[in-house]
């Protein structure tokens, strides 16, 4: 073992996260969830051998978002360590920020309706990455100033950094608000007014661009205004591979995961065919995570899919995508993960992303942990899903403390259960 590693590194942890697969009870489901509504043995077998419960990891007064939950996911109190967004995204993109930068989320969306006044998508279709670089490298052109630069990312979603910006704005994630008015959501407080500015100027700038004009003669929306949210200065959070005394590794095709890997210091591993979205390279996240834990630790692998579907509001495709994670990710993991000595593998939902909202829920989500020493389990459960989690009756609130029992003293945590 090398010489700064502990002997938590004597065992293999593993994270296996289906962002936004917990949800609420569809009547078109006859009452069930899409995750128990979908074939999920693995899920299922995690869930009836090792133990089930529920984490709460939206503290109150938060917005539910991906940032929030992840952190506290990896045991960084939102309530300590969140400043924002954009800085997590800003660092997955090699951006470093200097004390006085902000950093912005910056989305390519399809406005529509008269005036074009209605969140028609947040994603613009889902616009290609090479399209949207495309049209950052025009917005550099047209926005672009010594104190605000563009950056740009994976497919419809970018970033800003503005030297001396505001950081007490009131923003809103622009998949929290599809369907509606964007009047009410625009950003207000100090300094919203060149925020604001910037993104009604993008319209000028994308109106007629060549790559909507194209994209619109092949059926698809144009990505007609940036939308600016999620700002916040470079956080200040302890590596894990300190903490813990592991050489760690993150996998996930969503830059704010990434940038939330960096600060924790763990190795971000690419994935070829890692999208985002429900056409990812499931396979090749596994044989990634399982390639990396002969050598290293900790892994912690992200599959963005199920939250996509939740926000399309897209019943079918959420189960299909939960049964691709359960059946690609979670039953190649534990395959493969039992002859690399002993292990603990954590399943869970960051947060949900209920059907009936198409956007994030606080409601605590369930998770499961198997672990390969047998007293280190409860074997309480039947399934995994959001009711027999409830039922098994663990909560763990803050959820910021779930890492830290899964990491350091797993088999004292599960004893007090009993």
């Amino acid at each position: 073992m090398d010489s700064d590693r502990g002997p938590i590194a004597e065992m293999k942890h593993v994270i296996l996260l289906g962002d936004g697969m917990a949800d609420w009870p569809i009547p078109a489901l006859r009452g069930k969830t899409p995750l128990q509504a979908a074939h999920t043995p693995n899920m299922d077998r995690m869930a009836s051998e090792g133990t089930l419960g529920l984490v709460d990891t939206i503290p109150a007064g938060f917005t539910p978002g991906s940032d929030v939950a992840n952190l506290c996911v990896l045991g960084y109190d939102p309530t300590v360590y969140h400043t924002g967004r954009g800085p997590l995204e800003a660092a997955s993109m090699g951006v470093e920020l200097a004390p006085d930068e902000v950093a912005f989320r910056c989305n390519l969306v399809t406005l529509g309706g008269p005036h074009e006044s209605i969140m028609e998508d947040f994603t613009a279709d889902h616009i290609s990455s090479e399209e949207a670089q495309l049209i950052v490298k025009d917005l550099k052109a047209g926005l672009s100033s010594p104190d605000i630069r563009f950056y740009p990312g994976v497919g419809y979603r970018h970033l800003m950094v503005y030297k001396g910006g505001p950081t007490t704005l009131k923003t809103t994630p622009p998949h929290d608000i599809t369907g509606q008015p964007i009047a009410g959501y625009l950003p207000e407080g100090e300094g919203s007014d060149e925020i604001r500015w910037l993104m009604e100027r993008s319209r000028d700038i994308l109106h007629n661009h060549v790559i909507n004009r194209e994209r619109l003669t092949q059926g698809k929306k144009a990505a007609t205004s940036i939308w600016l949210w999620g700002e916040g200065n470079a956080p200040a959070m302890k590596p894990l591979t300190e903490r813990y005394g592991v050489r760690g590794g993150i996998i996930s095709a969503v830059d704010l995961l990434k940038g939330i890997g960096v600060y924790a210091g763990l190795d971000v591993l690419p994935v070829d065919g890692a999208t985002g979205y429900t056409d990812t390279n499931y396979r090749g996240k596994a044989e990634k995570a399982l390639a990396f834990l002969e050598d290293g630790d900790f892994v912690f692998l992200h599959v963005e899919a199920p939250d996509e579907m939740g926000h399309e509001g897209n019943v079918e495709g959420k189960i299909k995508a939960i049964e691709d994670f359960d059946r690609e990710i979670v039953g190649r993991v534990l395959t493969g993960i039992a002859s690399l000595g002993d292990f603990r593998v954590m399943v869970l939902s960051d947060h949900p992303t209920p059907i009936e909202l198409k956007t994030h829920s606080s409601d605590p989500s369930p998770f499961a942990v198997l672990a390969s020493v047998d007293e280190e389990n409860v074997r309480g459960g039947r399934a995994y899903g959001e009711a027999l989690a409830r039922d098994a009756g663990l909560m763990v609130s803050p959820g910021h403390l779930l890492m830290d029992h899964f990491m350091r003293d797993w088999g004292g945590f599960v004893e007090k259960q009993r």
